[in-house]
């Protein structure tokens, strides 16, 4: 049983989306690079202003995801400030 909002069932559709030990992993990349990376802890710092602490953790972790990606399709080394929107 969902919850209904504007008469359509939410929350029942995205449930099994992406390999569970993929996320698992980025998650726990996550809480060290908020722990050992000044500009990651700044984002992370940004977002928990606003969010709750899974949602900011979270966003941290799908970055980083986002910036595996790009490292391995365009063989490129990894840019902290570029992943995070930070120039010094």
């Amino acid at each position: 049983m969902g919850r209904y909002s504007n008469g359509k069932k939410k929350s029942k559709t995205n449930t099994k989306n992406g390999n569970k030990y993929l996320a698992w992993a980025f998650i726990e990349a996550a809480h060290f690079a908020i722990r050992f990376n000044d500009t990651v802890k700044r984002y992370y710092q940004r977002k928990l202003a606003k969010k709750s602490i899974v949602i900011a953790r979270k966003t941290v972790a799908h970055k980083l995801a986002r910036a595996c990606y790009y490292v391995m399709r365009d063989q490129v080394e990894f840019d902290v400030n570029k992943a995070f929107g930070y120039s010094k």
